[in-house]
C-alpha cells in the first residue's frame, strides 16, 4: 500500500507537470493555468465580507514592477585617426547625463512576461526591471504597439508571481478597483477607487499614431495615479487585472481626479499577438466613422434614425465593409451583440480581432435595422497574418549582443556586424561600452579581425580571453566609436 501511493503521488505530479506546461503555452490563457504561486487569486479567490481591499493587494503588489528605460543615446566622442595612434583623451559628450524614462509594469506569466506601456520603454537601448523583493533583471523588448500604447517585456526568470488577466467586460461603472504601481524610490503603491465610466476616448494617442489608427477605449477611474505608476496594474477586488493604467486628465501632470486604464480584455489580445507573431495583427473593418452627436446631424442637415451610435462617412474600397454591403450614411449600433454607443467603442471590439476573422454587425438604414457579418482584413488589404522575426541574442561577460537587420545593414552600408542590446557587465561598461553601439571589428594580438554576426563576436571573444582588445564600430546613426576592453 505505502509502494502504491508513493507511485500514485509521482504519477499525480508528472500529470499536473504535464497538464500546465506555461513555457510551452501559446496564449496567456496558458501561460495563467493554475500556478504555484497564484493559488489565491481568480476563480480560487473569495472576497471577504464587506470591503477589503487587504487581500487583493497582497495578490498583486509582488507582481508589479519598477521599469527603468535607458534612452537611445550615442555616448560618442568624435575620435579620429590620430587619437588612435596617439592614445589622445576621448573628446566630446561623454560626461553627459544618459536620459531616462521610468514607468511601472505587471508580471502576467511566471516565466517572466511582463505588460507595460509603450510610452515607458520608447526608444529604449536598455530596459531595467527591479521586482518588490528588490531583485534586478534586463529586460528584452519582445514587441510594442503604440497604436494602444502596449508593450511585452521578457526577464529571464522562472516561477514569478504573476496577475491573472480578469474580464473588463463585466465590470460595472461604480465597481470598486485598485490601482498598484512601483514608482522609483516608493517600491509598491496601492490606491482605490471606483470604475467612473468605460470606452472613455480622450484623444491622448491622436497624432502620435500613423493612419490614425490608435484605439482609445479607456476604462476610467477616480483610483489616485501619478506619472511613475504608468503601466501598472488596474485590479478588481479578486486581485485580477481589468487594466493597463496608463494616463491622467491633468493640467499639471499630477493626479487631478481621473485616470484612465487599457481595457484588459484588450491588453490580453495585444499580448498574445506579441507574444505569438512579435507584432500586432489588427483586423481593419475599413470604414471612416464618426460618433452620431447633434453636432453631426446638423453638419449633414439629415435626422439619422438613432441618437447614438457610429455613423459611416465613407468606406474603402476592397475592404471587409464594402464586401459586408456597409454604406456611406449606415449607422452601426452593434458589434458582435454588443452595443456600439461611440467610436471607442467599435474601435475596441474590432481591435480584438486579427485579420480573417468575422464580426457580425447591425446597423440602421433608412429606419431599418439590418444585420451582416464582415470579415476584417489587414494593412495590405488581404488576411494574412505578418509575424515579425525577433532577433537572436548572445551573452558574453554582461554584455547582450544581437545580430543585425538586413535594414540596419542597408542603412549603414555595412555587410555585418553585431549590436550591443544592454550592458551589465561592470568591466565593459567602464571601459565605453554602450546599449545601440554595432561592433563591426575587433583588435587583438593577432591584428583585427571582422565581424559578421553576433554568434561569430562571440566565438572571437572566448578566442581573445585573457587580452587587452580594441571594439570597433558605430552607433545607429553612423558615428564611428571604439573603445579598449580586457578579457577575462
Amino acid at each position: 500500500m505505502l509502494l502504491a501511493s508513493v507511485i500514485g503521488g509521482f504519477i499525480a505530479l508528472a500529470g499536473l507537470s504535464f497538464l500546465i506546461q506555461p513555457q510551452k503555452a501559446s496564449s496567456f490563457d496558458e501561460k495563467q493555468q493554475t500556478s504555484f504561486v497564484n493559488l489565491l487569486s481568480g476563480e480560487n479567490f473569495n472576497i471577504p465580507d464587506g470591503i477589503n481591499f487587504v487581500a487583493s493587494a497582497e495578490i498583486v503588489t509582488p507582481a508589479v514592477v519598477h521599469v527603468k528605460s535607458t534612452l537611445s543615446y550615442s555616448g560618442r566622442s568624435e575620435r579620429d585617426p590620430m587619437q588612435e595612434l596617439f592614445g589622445f583623451p576621448p573628446r566630446g559628450n561623454q560626461g553627459m547625463q544618459v536620459p531616462m524614462s521610468t514607468g511601472s509594469g505587471v508580471i502576467i506569466s511566471s516565466d517572466g512576461y511582463i505588460v507595460t506601456n509603450n510610452h515607458v520603454v520608447e526608444d529604449a537601448s536598455q530596459i531595467d526591471i527591479s521586482l518588490e523583493n528588490n531583485k534586478r533583471y534586463t529586460a528584452q523588448v519582445i514587441g510594442t504597439d503604440p497604436t494602444t500604447d502596449l508593450a511585452l517585456l521578457k526577464i529571464d526568470a522562472e516561477n514569478l508571481p504573476f496577475v491573472k488577466f480578469g474580464n473588463s467586460d463585466d465590470m460595472k461603472v461604480g465597481e470598486w478597483v485598485l490601482a498598484v504601481g512601483n514608482p522609483f524610490n516608493l517600491n509598491s503603491t496601492v490606491t482605490a477607487g471606483i470604475i467612473s465610466a468605460k470606452a472613455r476616448n480622450i484623444g491622448i494617442l491622436r497624432g502620435s499614431v500613423e493612419n490614425n489608427l490608435q484605439v482609445e477605449s479607456f476604462l476610467q477611474t477616480d483610483a489616485v495615479v501619478n506619472p511613475g505608476n504608468s503601466g501598472g496594474a488596474l485590479v478588481n477586488l479578486a486581485g485580477e487585472l481589468i487594466g493597463i493604467n496608463t494616463a491622467i486628465a491633468s493640467n499639471t501632470g499630477s493626479f487631478a481626479g481621473y485616470s484612465f486604464a487599457v481595457p484588459s480584455s484588450l491588453v490580453k489580445k495585444v499580448m498574445d499577438d506579441l507574444m505569438k507573431y512579435g507584432a500586432v495583427q489588427r483586423g481593419l473593418l475599413g470604414v471612416s466613422i464618426q460618433d452620431v452627436s447633434p453636432e453631426l446631424q446638423e453638419s449633414l442637415k439629415i435626422e439619422l434614425p438613432v441618437d447614438q451610435g457610429v455613423y459611416i462617412a465613407g468606406v474603402n474600397d476592397n475592404s471587409g465593409g464594402k464586401e459586408a454591403g456597409l454604406e456611406i450614411g449606415d449607422v452601426i449600433v452593434s458589434v458582435d451583440g454588443r452595443e456600439t454607443n461611440n467610436v471607442a467603442t467599435l474601435q475596441e471590439m474590432v481591435a480584438r480581432k486579427r485579420p480573417g476573422d468575422e464580426v457580425s454587425l447591425e446597423y440602421i438604414r433608412d429606419g431599418k435595422k439590418y444585420s451582416t457579418r464582415a470579415t476584417l482584413k489587414n494593412f495590405a488589404g488581404d488576411t494574412e497574418i505578418v509575424k515579425r522575426e525577433i532577433p537572436k541574442t548572445y551573452s558574453f561577460e554582461g554584455v547582450i549582443f544581437e545580430d543585425l537587420s538586413a535594414k540596419q545593414k542597408e542603412s549603414l552600408d555595412i555587410s555585418g556586424g553585431a549590436m550591443i542590446s544592454s550592458v551589465n557587465g561592470m568591466n565593459w561598461r567602464r571601459a565605453g561600452a554602450r546599449p545601440g553601439f554595432i561592433v563591426t571589428s575587433l583588435i587583438g594580438n593577432d591584428g583585427r579581425i571582422r565581424v559578421s554576426d553576433a554568434e561569430g563576436l562571440i566565438e572571437t571573444l572566448n578566442d581573445l580571453s585573457g587580452q587587452e582588445i580594441v571594439v570597433l564600430g558605430m552607433f545607429q546613426d553612423g558615428t564611428e566609436y571604439y573603445f579598449e576592453v580586457e578579457l577575462e
